[in-house]
């Protein structure tokens, strides 16, 4: 049998925001690696000349980033959105809204955004999907600031079911370059992207399977094993992983976690393109005096 399409390896919404839903008591004791994608990307924003408006924290979770956002821009209207209620239900303390609603049909009206802080959700999300959303909703001056998971994430995980079996246990992530790609396909203007690689080391391979599962990162791949997995793939699985951890480890279970963060920002509606790529600039932009935004 075949390795599964590319497709099959891309979650599943309901199934995720069912996990999530479960995870949500769970997540704050697991989620060391969102904190810091988000202490990486307020730094980013903090970089940033962002205008006061509308603020979403999008696929919020907790609103730990909704939380740091309204201290960081006190003038801004922040906005925790995901798609899980009982995250919203029980995200922390602070001076902002939350609201119920997808990454991919965001529930916000067009040019209204200043900022889309999107922390950790691009794993669970058709990047294409989401980067359109945001060219909608962004104003002219908006900036998107996302982090995700590159290719190499969980690797080792993946190569040792690859051993065991030809489902799906790690989904797809995509590579810099092909989110790059996306982000301009989407319209959106001036993106830059950057990688980096953390290590996480387990004493035993079931710390880990418990910290993904308190955080709602379980496989909820189109191509995942629906029945149970069977002792003797399992044991296959484990030996294959072990096996590929090599010397130097001191018997502990280290896995790659490849961060990809970028940034994007909303278009000029003023300047469009014309149809051999030139830039056409409406009259009244050239004339005289102030201009909006200008």
């Amino acid at each position: 049998m075949g390795r599964p399409a590319a497709q099959f390896a891309l979650p599943e919404t309901s199934s995720s925001r069912l996990r999530f839903d479960r995870a949500a008591p769970s997540f704050l004791s697991a989620s060391f690696i969102h904190d810091e994608a988000r202490r990486r990307l307020l730094e980013r924003v903090d970089c940033l000349k962002v205008g006061p408006g509308t603020f979403i924290d999008l696929g919020s979770a907790l609103g730990q980033s909704a939380a740091e956002l309204t201290k960081q821009f006190p003038d801004a209207r922040v906005v925790a959105l995901d798609s899980s209620w009982k995250m919203l239900q029980r995200s922390v303390a602070g001076e902002f809204a939350r609201l119920a609603g997808d990454a991919e049909r965001l529930p916000l009206p067009d040019r209204s955004v200043e900022l889309l802080f999107a922390n950790m959700v691009l794993p669970w999300s058709r990047p294409e999907a989401l980067f359109a959303e945001a060219r909608r909703v962004l104003t002219e001056t908006g900036v998107l600031v996302f982090s995700t998971l590159g290719p190499d994430s969980l690797k080792e995980l993946r190569r040792a079911w690859a051993s065991a079996d030809d489902a799906v246990h790690v989904h797809a992530f995509f590579d810099v370059e092909t989110l790059g790609n996306l982000v301009l396909s989407a319209g959106l203007e001036e993106p830059v992207l950057d990688v980096d690689r953390l290590r996480v080391s387990y004493a035993e391979l079931s710390g880990a399977i418990r910290d993904l599962r308190a955080c709602g990162a379980t496989n909820t791949a189109g191509g995942r094993r629906r029945g149970l997995t069977g002792r003797g793939r399992w044991y296959r699985f484990v030996e294959a992983l072990w096996r590929d951890q090599g010397e130097g480890r001191e018997g502990r279970l280290s896995l790659t976690v490849e961060l990809i963060f970028g940034q994007a920002f909303g278009v000029n509606l003023r300047c469009k393109a014309g149809k051999n790529g030139e830039v056409i600039v409406p009259l009244e932009a050239l004339r005289p005096g102030p201009k909006p935004g200008i």
